[in-house]
């Protein structure tokens, strides 16, 4: 049979291409545990040429494979190359931050550095960044304590140095506190104050 020719929307003659149509039928016998009795699965791969109803017609061509019961017959190839390794838990960087900001105080305590200014050409960052992280400072030392033993974390921490400006422009330690428990207990509005 010769393929039928078509006239198409643009205009232009083209040929028919002639429609493929499969199914994978898997075949399994397992016991009344759910293992299989045989040592082997089949997969049959059945192609039918021709139009949507071509496997009632009979127009089948079939590939059959064994595959061993313990293997998994999947539709989906493999992947391929290493799998990604589990992410490994670091500290949080609000700890790092804090613990460089008690750093710094030390040197600018000791006279090693005379002011931010200083600190920040030593580490080669922003004056602007130096302030921001010292700020960290004016948090109650409760919450200071509390961010300092903050355990190693695969995942982003609830607690970040984001979430603690606000708290530390506040004055009043107790409402320090009282915010930094709401954060810590996972209401991340802190910023309204109520």
């Amino acid at each position: 049979m010769a393929p039928r020719m078509y006239r198409s929307t643009n205009g232009r003659a083209s040929l028919a291409e002639p429609e493929i149509w499969f199914r994978i039928v898997h075949v399994a016998v397992d016991g009344a545990d759910g293992a299989p009795v045989a040592a082997y699965r089949e997969q049959t791969v059945e192609i039918a040429l021709g139009p949507k109803g071509a496997f009632e017609n009979g127009n089948i061509g079939t590939l059959t494979r064994r595959v061993p019961a313990s293997q998994v017959v999947s539709a989906i190839p493999p992947r391929r190359g290493k799998p990604k390794p589990p992410r490994e838990p670091k500290t949080p960087r609000v700890v790092e931050l804090l613990r460089k900001a008690l750093e710094w105080q030390a040197l600018l305590a000791s006279g090693d550095a005379s002011n931010q200014a200083d600190i920040a050409r030593r580490e080669g960052i922003p004056r602007a960044r130096v302030t921001q992280v010292m700020g960290l400072l004016r948090l109650a030392p409760e919450i200071q304590q509390q961010v300092l033993s903050l355990p190693d974390m695969v995942r982003r921490p609830a607690i970040t140095e984001r979430a603690l400006r606000p708290i530390a422009q506040l004055e009043n330690p107790q409402h320090q506190i009282a915010i930094f428990q709401r954060l810590a207990s996972g209401n991340s509005d802190v910023r309204s104050g109520q």
